[in-house]
């Protein structure tokens, strides 16, 4: 697929929001803008091409505001909260940088704003856990904000925030019919850049919490609540599914068995046996350095693992992170799956590699949708055609709980 970046590095973070075109977040024209401003440039002027793109909307926004219009106020503050969560991935990592913070207050401030625009507004939301609270909101299904209806609860994977989840699916899940309630949980979002709370493995005590919130909300059918979660969210929702028995079905896009599984392939290429990739943690200080080596020489790889994977798991070190990512699987766990649920599979994504097997371990009603790369679907997360995807998970959702 033809980049619009001149870099690929920033390409793959730069092109997100056109995933969201269908549902508000950007369009094209913002997108090739703010590449052509980037140019050769580094991540510091990346991050400032979006800021400046999101700054004029918002100014935009306020003018337009101002003058009584306030649906196309509500679109720009939109546009401009997605700017902002495009300017800093590149970014990531610990120590928290000021800049990614700045960025991410003004997200959060504009799509609130946003929200409270719409009719009818939408207010955020607390969702009591642990000692902390949840960020998040429920977007009601369009045409029916007060009625009982079905709840699709959406879960974030690594670095994606709320924002992400309102355009990637909840929008299309309202026009569909359906309240969707959105959050970022443990390492992810306010949790993790404002407080530094890491990412947990025991998916289901995070959406154990989520279920017993919305219940309390006279909107949600407690007996039509549907759990979806993406990237990394595809092993987080139905390791959530195995012990959150609540749940009337489970989407993971695509279905993932195990975060180790990349790197355990990684060491077995590098020279480690089967026995000594058998517990990552514990292998060996030669293979553990060649594995650093490999992830140091590859800048993607390098953001993936030591900007975002360190940062998230709460670890500082190659050792601990690779025993963290060993927590992150579902053996033992997905026969005690109940709910109907849905796995998929789009032909270039890497982390769609063990769909198939997982959808045979699977003890529950159970399907799996393929996205290929001639649908513009193949990519991870279908994110060049999440109007497909929603279509096709909304219609399986449809027929699983009889929304009709």
């Amino acid at each position: 697929m033809a980049t619009i970046f001149e870099s690929a590095f920033h390409d793959g973070f730069g092109t997100w929001p056109l995933a969201y075109i269908p549902y508000g977040g950007a369009d094209f024209g913002d997108v090739a803008a703010v590449a052509e401003k980037v140019g050769h440039g580094d991540d510091s002027a990346f991050y400032d091409a979006w800021v400046q793109a999101a700054q004029r909307q918002q100014a935009e926004a306020d003018a337009t505001l101002a003058r009584a219009k306030t649906a196309s106020a509500r679109e720009l503050y939109l546009r401009a909260s997605c700017s902002y969560a495009a300017s800093y991935h590149p970014i990531y990592g610990a120590p928290v940088d000021p800049r990614l913070l700045d960025a991410f207050r003004k997200q959060m401030a504009l799509f609130a704003t946003a929200m409270r625009l719409g009719d009818p507004a939408v207010e955020p939301l607390r969702i009591p856990f642990d000692r902390l609270s949840l960020p998040a909101y429920l977007i009601p299904a369009e045409g029916g904000a007060q009625e009982r209806r079905p709840l699709l609860i959406l879960t974030n994977g690594y670095d994606a925030t709320l924002t992400d989840l309102y355009f990637a699916s909840a929008v299309a899940a309202s026009r569909r019919g359906y309240h969707a309630l959105i959050f970022d949980g443990p390492g992810q979002g306010e949790l993790l850049y404002e407080h530094g709370v890491p990412l947990r493995p025991d998916w289901e005590t995070v959406i154990a919490a989520v279920v017993d919130f919305a219940l309390t909300l006279d909107v949600v059918d407690p007996a039509r609540i549907a759990l979806s979660g993406g990237s990394l969210g595809g092993y987080l929702a139905p390791r959530a599914a195995s012990g959150e028995h609540r749940l009337a079905a489970c989407i993971a896009d695509p279905g993932q068995w195990s975060v180790a599984t990349g790197f355990r392939q990684a060491a077995l290429r590098l020279g480690g046996t089967p026995d000594e990739v058998r517990d990552l943690g514990r292998i060996g200080d030669a293979l553990l350095d060649r594995m650093r080596q490999m992830i140091e020489g590859d800048r993607k790889l390098r953001w993936m693992v030591v900007q975002r994977g360190f940062w998230a798991n709460g670890v500082d070190n190659l050792r601990d992170y690779l025993a963290s990512v060993e927590t992150y699987t579902l053996e033992g766990r997905a026969e005690l799956i109940r709910c109907p649920t849905l796995l998929t599979c789009a032909e270039r994504d890497p982390l769609a590699a063990g769909v198939a097997a997982m959808l045979d371990a699977l003890r529950c009603p159970k399907q799996m949708i393929r996205f290929t790369a001639a649908e513009g679907a193949g990519d991870h997360c279908e994110m060049m055609n999440r109007s497909l995807l929603n279509r096709r998970v909304l219609d399986w959702l449809d027929d699983v709980l009889h929304n009709d």
